[in-house]
């Protein structure tokens, strides 16, 4: 299948794997790859800079297709170094970047300069429209199906989508509700030239996440989700259990007086004990609702192949039989 997203990034499947904390190590990142999409390393959950490069650096001995990493832009008080790690990724010679969170403007000259195509995660329209403007190649469109942090609107990709193809010229991918065939070909007749998994590939044989992980995904149902940190304006969607029933117990105690130190113990460092450890219980981990489409856990490359069968046959077959002779 070939769009502009498969010639943006010389990928042959137009299918990217999201950058996912404590998820997006080289492992995944080289499978998804080797499978023809867009693996993505996760560059914050590399301690330092250092550490990113040798990341980088084990992930090209096991691939040798193109990989992205993601750089997420944090609001903080002791920011990360950022310089350090954009560092880190042009002299790692990698050619794609994803950013998240923050305007990515201030990084964006050091990043086109190396020649390294930026696919920037928007979750509306007008977030959209000035990546677009500020010169990012791409953009990731969330809806609010998605797992982590869909923004504060609330809508969900059957709009977003078509609105996001109205309105940009750059290409698109759909994320959020991504997970199969059925959702390739869905994002690209409302618009997209591709989508953006996250989810999903945690239930694959290579994500390097604990064995609970994965299972519970693939026992959850599309209404095991949860909005935490609403009343912060920092909302995330998560997979319900018994320390996000917890936080939730306190944002309805304390309303509109709760801090972000109420709920630390739910939220703050829990992801290496769920993801490494396997403690499903303690905290808030993301998770999308397409946990309800989730039944299996495939290596990357039986995913792939499968997703695009499955679109294959969709477009091909089922909708081609629909047009009168």
């Amino acid at each position: 299948m070939k769009t502009r997203i498969t010639d943006l990034f010389g990928i042959e499947h137009p299918i990217i794997q999201g950058g996912m904390h404590y998820v997006g190590l080289a492992e995944l990142a080289a499978a998804v790859s080797n499978a023809g999409g867009l693996g993505i390393i996760t560059g914050l959950t590399q301690r330092t800079p250092e550490d990113l490069s040798k990341e980088i650096a084990r992930c090209r001995e096991m691939t040798d297709k193109p990989f992205g990493v993601n750089l997420t832009f944090l609001p903080s008080v002791t920011p990360p170094d950022y310089p350090g790690y954009v560092k880190a990724i042009i002299d790692g010679g990698v050619k794609a970047v994803e950013t998240a969170g923050n305007n990515p403007a201030k990084w964006m000259p050091a990043l086109k300069d190396a020649g390294i195509k930026v696919i920037h995660k928007c979750t509306s329209v007008r977030h959209s429209l000035k990546a677009e403007a500020i010169g990012c190649d791409a953009v990731s469109v969330d809806g609010f199906e998605c797992g982590g942090h869909p923004g504060e609107d609330d809508v969900p990709n059957f709009i977003l989508l078509p609105r996001a193809g109205e309105e940009l010229k750059i290409p698109f991918v759909a994320s959020g509700g991504m997970a199969d065939g059925r959702s390739l070909v869905a994002a690209l007749a409302m618009g997209a030239e591709g989508m953006n998994m996250g989810t999903r590939f945690i239930a694959t044989k290579e994500a390097p996440v604990h064995e609970n992980v994965k299972q519970a995904i693939v026992a959850a149902s599309e209404l095991d989700t949860r909005l935490v940190m609403r009343p912060l304006r920092n909302t995330e969607r998560v997979l319900v259990n018994a320390g996000v029933e917890r936080l939730l117990e306190k944002e309805k105690a304390l309303g509109a007086n709760i801090k972000f130190e109420d709920i630390a113990n739910e939220v703050a460092g829990v992801y290496p004990r769920i993801m490494q450890n396997g403690e499903m219980e303690i905290g808030a981990w993301s998770c999308g609702m397409v946990a309800g489409l989730i039944h299996d856990i495939p290596t990357c490359q039986e995913l792939i192949d499968r997703i695009m069968a499955e679109a294959n046959t969709i477009i091909r077959q089922r909708l081609e039989g629909f047009l009168a002779a």
